[in-house]
């Protein structure tokens, strides 16, 4: 008897999910009907937001519904981060992750309020930003090998910006150090615009940091890039080395952006943002304009998304041991 009883719950349970799933489809079919909040876990000016605005200005205009762009920095990317995984899985609410609060932090603190693969769906990485090493103009060294042996020279006494303790730069840096046996001091501000520009106005000696970041600087003069942190040269950029071939082989750190949602968002609306998102970033105009920022247009699958930020999570918790980096 009891046996029969479980037998037609279950099967009222599964009617009940058969009954509703024309309802979840209608809902993902005419998504969205307001605005939608796309969390940006740092501050205005910085690479994750200006991806953040170009792709979403454009999917609005497929959408035919604003995209507001909602800046919340602090903590290294995690106030914002940790924001996104609590909203509410209806579609409205997306974030902006990036590699740093979502692959890096998690390797640094134990005490999260979020779970980079239990807290989020994975909709598509936007685009792939290679890191450059920018220092100001001051810092005599043309290269790498220069900045290396300057740094022996006078340990401790360079200092290199990065967006947060525990942020990409935050890793090249180390990573750098570990590799080379030097000691420079790490100078943590709040997202890559600040930290570039305490580079620029020759506050710190150098930042590592992403091309969109630097480039503006580097053109006006007010910053010099030495290496691109790529295993091979980027093609927009061929004139700069990068640090593997200048004597570090293996050296890599780069920075990805990409559409998240909360968890229990529903598959369905997964793959109708996924679908958009992906049609936006594959046109050939906003490839032109991702490249022009010096950086990759990914568009990949949900599934290959959830990959690489698996991978990536092993990845930088091997650097992180490996250099002995501190986020505090």
């Amino acid at each position: 008897m009891l046996r029969m009883q479980r037998n037609g719950m279950w099967a009222g349970v599964a009617g009940l999910l058969t009954a509703m799933l024309p309802v979840v489809a209608a809902v993902a079919q005419n998504y969205p009907q307001k605005p939608v909040r796309l969390i940006v876990p740092f501050p205005p000016g910085g690479s994750t937001e200006t991806l953040a605005r170009m792709v979403s200005v454009k999917i609005a205009e497929v959408w035919g519904q604003q995209i507001i762009i909602d800046n919340r920095p602090g903590a290294g990317g995690i106030i914002g981060t940790e924001l996104g995984a609590k909203a509410a899985p209806d579609g409205y609410t997306l974030l902006m992750g990036s590699g740093a609060p979502l692959t890096i932090v998690p390797g640094f603190q134990t005490k999260l309020q979020y779970d980079p693969l239990k807290d989020f769906a994975p909709i598509t990485n936007v685009a792939a930003v290679p890191n450059v090493i920018a220092l100001h103009p001051s810092v005599p060294a043309r290269n790498v090998k220069e900045l290396v042996a300057l740094a022996r020279q006078q340990p401790d006494q360079l200092t290199f910006a990065s967006n947060g303790a525990g942020s990409p730069g935050h890793l090249a840096g180390e990573l750098l150090k570990a590799m080379t046996g030097t000691r420079m001091t790490h100078v943590p501000y709040k997202g890559s615009a600040p930290a570039t520009l305490a580079v620029a106005s020759g506050e710190t000696s150098m930042t590592f940091t992403t091309t969109t970041a630097v480039l503006p600087h580097a053109k006006a003069g007010r910053m010099k890039i030495i290496a691109i942190t790529t295993l091979q040269r980027v093609p927009q950029f061929p004139e700069y080395p990068t640090v593997a071939e200048s004597g570090l082989p293996g050296y890599e750190a780069i920075s990805w952006f990409g559409l998240v949602a909360p968890a229990a968002i529903a598959p369905e609306l997964v793959k109708k943002i996924h679908a958009d998102a992906v049609q936006v970033i594959n046109t050939n105009d906003m490839r032109s304009r991702i490249a022009g920022l010096g950086a990759t247009p990914i568009a990949n699958t949900p599934e290959q998304f959830r990959a690489q930020i698996r991978d990536d999570l092993a990845k930088w918790a091997r650097i992180i041991k490996l250099s002995g980096a501190r986020a505090d």
